[in-house]
């Protein structure tokens, strides 16, 4: 018997500069933890829970959530409020990270959203659709975006989300926002990615502190 097709929201995320010398295995560890966390954090935020995803796929220095379609999970969610809740999460975590070992422990994430049909083997989870989400978050072009940027984390979404949802620009996604950066190159057709650098969050710390300087 040979697989069918499912189709799933594909969300998948990357640490910057995993293979830095200056990351220990141990300090590799800590961080694929805090992978998992900031990103179950910020999933269950937008109301996806356990029950709309299937089991998170381990990358080595990310991790790929395959969700189900479902009335109650729109890929809107993926982009609002999931995109700004992780954002927050990640300024929260690096904030508490003095000088000297911000560079071995900051925490910044690239990150592709796509959709579409996806196979399971008993062995995990493949088809083309992957090979597009991988491909965009592996473009030099996004790591260069990463590098440019002050915000822990970029977000590049493929044509199929560009022009199903992003273009529509439903609650709390600014259209304008998200420009063509990325072309890679997937079963001999080209594939265009839409960049999107959310704003920098304030950690939670610092916000606190403001307001109570305010008052």
């Amino acid at each position: 018997m040979r697989s069918g097709p499912v189709h799933r929201s594909i969300l998948a995320v990357d640490i910057e500069r995993s293979t830095s010398p200056a990351r220990t295995n141990p300090i590799r560890e800590e961080l694929r933890q805090e992978v998992y966390r900031v990103l179950d954090t910020a999933m269950r935020t937008a109301g996806i829970g356990d029950g709309h995803c299937d089991p998170l796929a381990d990358l080595g220095d990310g991790v790929l959530a395959l969700i189900r379609p479902a009335d109650e999970v729109p890929k809107t969610l993926l982009l609002n409020p999931l995109i700004p809740a992780l954002v927050r999460l990640l300024a929260d975590r690096n904030a508490g990270l003095d000088g000297t070992e911000r560079c071995r422990r900051q925490l910044r994430l690239r990150v592709v959203i796509h959709a579409g049909e996806v196979h399971y083997d008993g062995k995990g989870c493949f088809g083309e659709a992957l090979d597009v989400a991988f491909r965009l978050l592996d473009s030099p072009g996004l790591k260069k975006r990463l590098r440019e940027v002050t915000s822990p984390l970029v977000v590049v979404v493929s044509e199929d989300i560009y022009w199903s949802i992003v273009r529509h620009e439903y609650e709390g996604i600014s259209g304008s926002a998200f420009q063509p950066l990325v072309r890679v190159t997937v079963a001999g057709r080209r594939r265009q990615g839409w960049v999107h650098v959310p704003p920098p969050a304030m950690p939670a710390r610092a916000s606190k502190a403001n307001s109570m300087a305010a008052a």
